[in-house]
């Protein structure tokens, strides 16, 4: 299985990248989660796209990264999935540490924020992110927030 990785700000998304990556994002978090809540909020449009795409150019895998000051004052990393069929392969974990590579190259060694699905702190924890103890409930769901620092 070869797979292709991209990152791309969304002004250099194609029509139908955006559309994949979107559907994926509804069918993990809404659908399969069972949450209910307003996917696109407008911030795709200054993020930059993390994506992986399998050998028949399905969307299989994005993450969103934020520039500081959208969502937190630091960078942030969201809207983080794997397609079903792709967990427990190790996509996720390539999927951070090539996020996490991309921060460093887009905007140096900076502290990154994340809202972490409290059931997914521990995988997050072996990206090098720390809870800040803030947890919450987020559309229903139990929520810790994370930070990465140098």
């Amino acid at each position: 299985m070869k797979l292709k990785h991209e990152v791309k700000h969304f002004n250099k998304l194609s029509n139908n990248e955006f559309h994949d990556l979107i559907a994926l994002r509804i069918q993990i978090f809404i659908i399969e989660q069972d949450c209910p809540y307003q996917e696109v909020d407008g911030k795709d449009k200054v993020a930059f796209h993390l994506f992986f795409k399998n050998d028949e150019n399905e969307m299989i895998a994005t993450t969103r990264i934020l520039p500081q000051g959208i969502s937190y004052n630091e960078v942030s990393i969201g809207r983080v999935v794997v397609h079903e069929k792709y967990r427990g392969t190790g996509l996720g974990h390539q999927l951070m540490a090539d996020s996490m590579a991309f921060v460093e190259r887009q905007f140096g060694k900076v502290p990154v924020r994340l809202s972490a699905q409290k059931h997914l702190e521990h995988y997050y924890g072996n990206h090098g992110f720390k809870s800040t103890g803030k947890e919450y409930l987020e559309d229903g769901i139990p929520h810790v927030e994370m930070l990465f620092t140098h």
